[in-house]
């Protein structure tokens, strides 16, 4: 009786603990010391990125929230802060919707065409044919070409009059339209000019999912009488779907930052023809010197992005499977 309450004591009144209650928390606290250390040093070796991130990437985004709204030329004076009036202006002109629509028919124009057309040609570039290597880097080297250089060309194939586009056309008892200057023919000729710049890097990224795609399962479809549609629609597509998603992003992203091409080729006209988002930006802000509107637009861009993200984050959650 008397070892039992001598034994029990100490854990009651948590004086005088044992050897082994001593050492755990003494390894407690130990931890901690080291967590708290490896912590801090963590924060040491990322806080010069973290420093990078925010002074060009978040101030940025920060300050021109600012300019957007104010009133500013960017040549005298300083910003003069007039609220949401950019928005409004922007939201209610006839011109910044033309502006959106172009925008919205040649975003979607160039994703669409650039996955259906990139994974055709992939799976052209798939089948087992002599001379596939020369193909496949024909088609590729649109994409390592500058834009300037790849629109300066395009000038040349659409010119009404001597241009190879008039010689194909006359072939076929056709006459050429003048393709950028004609406000009905000049958007469809830039996307013309980023599908072929761009498709071919499309269709190397797909196909090298193609090439990945594990063979048994094809086997097995085989055996089970499947059609060559039915396994493209049913297996190939669905495990392609991380690389529909990468090209997705980053052929969305091209299209917003459109600007090279367009300097080049129409500068925006004819009239507001070929005048996107990424083109409005660089003309109030550099050619009007309207600081605030540009930056509003720039901030109605960025909004429409971050929407454009949270849809693809969503896409990706239900419909791209990894494994």
């Amino acid at each position: 009786m008397t070892s039992h309450i001598t034994a029990s004591t100490p854990s009651v009144t948590g004086r005088g603990a044992g050897p082994a209650d001593g050492g755990g928390r003494l390894g407690t606290r130990r931890r901690r010391r080291r967590n708290r250390g490896e912590y801090l040093l963590f924060l040491l070796l990322i806080s010069p990125n973290l420093l990078l991130i925010a002074t060009f990437e978040y101030w940025p985004v920060i300050y021109n929230a600012y300019l957007s709204m104010t009133r500013w030329n960017m040549l005298s004076g300083v910003p003069q802060w007039v609220g949401l009036d950019n928005y409004q202006s922007l939201l209610t002109s006839s011109n910044f919707h033309t502006v959106m629509w172009n925008t919205l028919v040649f975003t979607g124009t160039v994703v669409v065409g650039s996955v259906v057309l990139g994974l055709a040609l992939a799976v052209l570039f798939n089948q087992r044919a002599r001379g596939r290597g020369f193909v496949r880097t024909v088609a590729f080297a649109p994409h390592i070409v500058s834009g300037a250089a790849v629109a300066t060309l395009w000038l040349f194939i659409f010119n009404p009059d001597y241009g190879l586009s008039r010689f194909v056309l006359n072939q076929v008892g056709l006459s050429s339209p003048r393709w950028v200057t004609d406000s009905d023919w000049a958007l469809a000729s830039l996307i013309i000019v980023f599908l072929w710049k761009g498709v071919g890097f499309v269709a190397i990224v797909y196909l090298a999912g193609l090439q990945s795609l594990p063979e048994d399962v094809y086997e097995a479809a085989k055996l089970d009488g499947a059609r060559a549609w039915t396994t493209f629609r049913r297996i190939t597509l669905p495990l392609l779907s991380p690389v529909t998603f990468f090209v997705l992003v980053i052929t969305i992203i091209g299209t917003f930052q459109a600007y090279d091409m367009i300097a080049v080729m129409t500068g925006g006209g004819p009239g507001n023809a070929t005048t996107t988002l990424s083109w409005y930006i660089y003309e109030q802000g550099f050619q009007a010197s309207d600081a605030g509107r540009a930056a509003a637009s720039a901030m109605i861009l960025f909004v429409i992005l971050l929407i454009v993200t949270g849809l693809q984050t969503k896409y990706a959650q239900r419909k791209v499977h990894y494994q």
